[in-house]
């Protein structure tokens, strides 16, 4: 008879979770190397992915975030969810091939009705004819160009199909800079990167589908599928799943949901103490699992979509922040207690200076709700 898998709490998941974050421990990875391991890091506010890696790494220095993004080793541009990542070179031109689908799917779902009677694949030719030149445009500046031809759609309509799907491109520095304030200009990935893209794999294989589980689960796992589904947006990846589920072991969750990890990956005890960390808008730690009931009540599930800014207090989502003039506001969800007000003051002081580039280090915890 197989033995039963063993089951994981909501406790052991949370601290696995911090653990594969980087956030159970600040990590003294290279900023590159950690971009990595994270899988990339949610981008579409430009400032938010230097709050996450302060979070993460300790002496975190933005001037080093800032030197890859103009040395071409990290790029922003739209993968995961068809959202704006931040990703290292290597990364972005090995997974957007096999993320092609999805974001055309995706962008047509919004837009269906007016681009619904376009060719795509020659509206894909077009416009990199447009941008093959190299010179830096935005959504609205692509858009015009193509118009003549396809005078139906919106701007909004024709641009981010093009830069959001169509064509494979990258957010252009000063953009995604600390502390500039820069509008969005895109050049083609490759032309950035003097790099081709690479190809789809031959029908019947999926190698980046199975790096993708590995990579997921190193940052992420123990997880179930949905998990998988809702941190890439990728639907057709369970054959990538059972490809490698060979080296994978298995547990459940108390719901009875399958698991999956690496089984070398950390999974600290449950007992294990959980620092205060402050995340910034849609970090992946939270966004990267379909349940999120390892570190958000469902209660406040909302905020990890509505760009809320969150605190964890013992690895759970306890309270939002934000900055105004130099102070940072922390607005409880909870009753804390005053160890915990504590620790939440003391990890707000720090990141007041990270952010006032230590001209400030004032904290203001509200009031505790009711």
């Amino acid at each position: 008879m197989a033995r039963a898998a063993t089951v994981l709490d909501t406790r052991a998941l949370n601290r696995a979770a911090l653990a594969r974050q980087l956030l159970l421990d600040r990590s003294d990875l290279p900023v590159l190397d950690a971009v990595a391991h994270l899988g990339g890091l949610q981008a579409q506010e430009p400032q938010e992915p230097f709050t996450g890696l302060w979070s993460r790494l300790r002496a975190f220095d933005p001037v080093a975030l800032d030197g890859l993004l103009t040395g071409r080793s990290a790029v922003r541009t739209h993968l995961m969810r068809r959202t704006v990542h931040l990703v290292t070179a290597d990364d972005a031109l090995a997974w957007r091939a096999r993320h092609d689908t999805m974001l055309r799917q995706r962008v047509m779902g919004t837009y269906r009705d007016e681009l619904g009677g376009v060719d795509l694949d020659e509206l894909a030719a077009s416009a990199r004819a447009v941008l093959s030149d190299g010179e830096p445009r935005s959504m609205t500046e692509t858009a015009r160009v193509l118009a003549d031809r396809w005078p139906g759609p919106s701007a909004r309509a024709l641009g981010e199909m093009v830069i959001a799907a169509l064509v494979p491109v990258v957010q252009l520095p000063p953009r995604g800079l600390w502390r500039v304030r820069s509008g969005v200009r895109n050049t083609p990935l490759s032309h950035w990167l003097g790099r081709e893209i690479d190809p789809p794999a031959p029908m019947g294989t999926d190698p980046v589908g199975e790096a993708l589980v590995r990579r997921y689960l190193a940052a992420f796992g123990p997880a179930a599928s949905a998990d998988l589904r809702a941190w890439c947006g990728l639907a057709g990846l369970p054959a990538a799943v059972a490809a490698v589920r060979g080296e994978l072991v298995a547990f459940r969750d108390e719901r009875g949901r399958e698991l999956l990890d690496l089984p070398d990956a950390p999974r600290p005890d449950p007992g294990t103490p959980a620092p205060v960390r402050f995340l910034p808008a849609f970090d992946n730690a939270i966004l990267g699992y379909h349940d999120r009931s390892r570190i958000i009540d469902d209660a406040h599930r909302g905020l990890s979509v509505a760009g809320a800014r969150v605190v964890l207090v013992d690895g759970r989502v306890a309270a939002t922040w934000t900055v105004d003039t130099g102070t940072v506001i922390v607005t409880p969800l909870r009753a804390i207690t005053r160890a915990e007000h504590t620790a939440v003051t003391e990890e707000g002081q720090g990141l007041a200076s990270f952010l006032s580039d230590n001209d400030s280090c004032r904290v203001r915890v509200a009031a505790t709700p009711r």
